[in-house]
């Protein structure tokens, strides 16, 4: 069953000379229950926009996005955002972190503090729960950040980088706890990412987007079950394939380089 309907979607942005930008250009695209779909392309394709619609954060120009025949045009709690920064609140410790995103739906005090270690526990960190954020790993800052979203409930997971700023190891670590958690909960996951193997290795549907303006240019499905071995051939196939049409996507921008999305 799709569970996002995107239409028929542009998105401009007004510049200093009053020239409008143009980022988006004609996005269709259905999202069904409890898959776990990627946007891959250059820097500046407009991927992390188009999740900021999808969010709720910023309107389309034109077009629609429907949740369940619903239009998206605020923020609501069936979706929840996960950025690259993991944006705890210094001050709190990590379960009143967690805690935090259950305090506006009125839950009774003891419900949600089970509710918070009960996530701490599903991402292994429940032994952290009275911790502060400075005293926690970038990985596991990300898990609390993750385990604050899911705590809430949400129908969609929309993840903008959230392994980005991780070195290899701690990248590799989580992938394996996000895959669990996706299976465990059934959530819909909209990632965005860089980096092709990641894409790869996580995704049911990769979504490959080019730039100026940023549009789809080829989809990719994978019906290869989890956990995935990193050489399958089909799989260094797929990989293969998005990095050269990538490499297309940026030889039109101009670009020298492309250090970015290899692995």
């Amino acid at each position: 069953m799709n569970l996002l309907n995107i239409k028929d979607l542009n998105k401009n942005f007004k510049q200093e000379n009053e020239n409008q930008l143009e980022v988006l250009k004609n996005i269709n695209l259905k999202i069904k229950e409890k898959e776990f779909i990627s946007f891959i392309g250059p820097s500046g394709c407009g991927k992390s926009t188009l999740l900021n619609i999808l969010a709720g954060l910023i309107p389309a120009s034109s077009g629609q996005v429907m949740l369940k025949n619903k239009l998206i045009q605020n923020p609501g709690n069936d979706r929840v955002m996960v950025f690259q920064e993991a944006a705890l609140f210094p001050w709190l410790t990590v379960i009143e972190n967690v805690l935090f995103g259950l305090k506006i739906k009125n839950i009774d005090k003891k419900k949600a503090y089970q509710k918070a270690l009960d996530q701490l526990e599903a991402v292994q960190l429940k032994n952290f729960k009275d911790s502060y954020p400075h005293q926690l790993s970038g990985g596991m800052k990300q898990r609390v950040a993750i385990a604050r979203a899911l705590v809430i409930d949400p129908e969609i997971l929309l993840m903008d980088e959230p392994f980005g700023a991780l070195d290899e190891q701690t990248r590799l670590m989580l992938h394996h706890q996000l895959i669990k958690l996706w299976q465990d909960t059934e959530k819909t996951i909209v990632f965005v990412t860089h980096n092709i193997r990641e894409a790869v290795k996580l995704s049911d549907r990769i979504i490959v987007f080019g730039s100026n303006p940023g549009r789809i240019v080829e989809e990719f499905k994978i019906d290869i079950p989890q956990p995935r071995d990193r050489e399958n051939p089909t799989l260094v196939r797929i990989e293969n394939k998005i990095l050269k049409l990538l490499e297309k996507e940026i030889k039109k921008q101009g670009e020298n380089t492309y250090e970015k999305i290899a692995t």
